[in-house]
C-alpha cells in the first residue's frame, strides 16, 4: 500500500514534519502482518515556487507534477499544516487548490495541525475537515493537533495511535465480518444451527393475531 504524507512545515527542523512522521510511523505499524506500506513524504516548502507558477501558467513543474501524481495514486493520505492566522497555511491550501477536484474522492485522509497554543486546535474542525469533505475525501474521525506544550506530555501519543489505527483500517478495507443470512429453501428460511433466532412467516403472524 502507498501512504503519502503532505507536510506544510516551513522551518528545518519542523514540528509539523515531526508530527507527520509520527503519524506515518504509527499508521504503518497498524497495518496487518504481511502488508507492506510504502511511505512517501511531500514537503510543500520545496514546491512553493512551482505551485505559484502553476497558478500563473496553468502547468505544474516536474517536482510538483510528481507530488500531485503521488497524492492521486495514494491508498491513504496524512496531511499536516502549521496554523497561520487561525487556519491552515496559504501554501497548504494552494497545493490542494492545484489538485484535480476529483483526485481525492473516496480517499482516506488523516488531518493534523501544529501550533503554538492549544487555543488553535479547533482549526482541524472549522478549516481542515470542511476542506477535505468538500474534496469528497474520507476523513478519519480522530484529528491530531499538537501545540508546543503537547510534545512530551500525556495525551498526544494516544491521539496519534488512535488516528493511525483509524487510517490503517480504512486503507486496508477492514470491517467486521457480516453474519451470513439463513439460506432460503422453498420460500422458507432455514434455522441457523448456531442461532436460536427463528423466522416466523408473515402469514402465520396474521393468523395468530386473528385467533386472538
Amino acid at each position: 500500500m502507498r501512504l503519502v504524507v503532505v507536510s506544510a512545515g516551513l522551518s528545518v527542523p519542523s514540528s509539523t514534519r515531526l508530527l507527520a512522521d509520527r503519524l506515518s510511523a504509527a499508521t504503518a505499524g497498524r497495518t496487518p502482518a504481511g502488508v507492506d506500506v510504502e511511505v512517501e513524504v511531500v514537503e510543500l516548502r520545496d514546491l512553493a515556487v512551482e505551485i505559484a507558477h502553476n497558478f500563473t501558467n496553468g502547468f505544474p513543474g516536474r517536482k510538483l507534477a510528481a507530488a500531485l501524481a503521488a497524492v492521486t495514486a495514494a491508498d491513504g493520505l496524512i496531511v499536516v499544516t502549521p496554523v497561520f492566522s487561525a487556519s491552515y497555511s496559504g501554501l497548504f491550501k494552494s497545493f490542494f487548490d492545484v489538485i484535480d477536484p476529483d483526485a481525492l474522492a473516496g480517499k482516506p485522509v488523516l488531518i493534523g495541525a501544529t501550533g503554538g497554543s492549544a487555543r488553535h486546535s479547533l482549526v482541524l474542525e472549522h478549516a481542515l475537515r470542511p476542506l477535505f469533505s468538500y474534496l469528497r475525501a474520507v476523513v478519519v474521525p480522530t484529528a491530531v493537533y499538537a501545540a508546543s506544550e503537547d510534545w512530551g506530555a500525556e495525551g498526544l501519543p494516544e491521539r496519534i495511535e488512535r488516528a493511525a489505527s483509524e487510517l490503517a483500517t480504512l486503507m486496508t478495507g477492514l470491517s467486521a465480518p457480516s453474519k451470513p443470512s439463513a439460506p432460503l429453501q422453498d420460500g422458507k428460511a432455514e434455522k441457523d444451527e448456531k442461532s436460536e433466532f427463528k423466522v416466523v412467516p408473515f402469514a402465520d403472524q396474521l393468523a395468530a393475531l386473528a385467533a386472538r
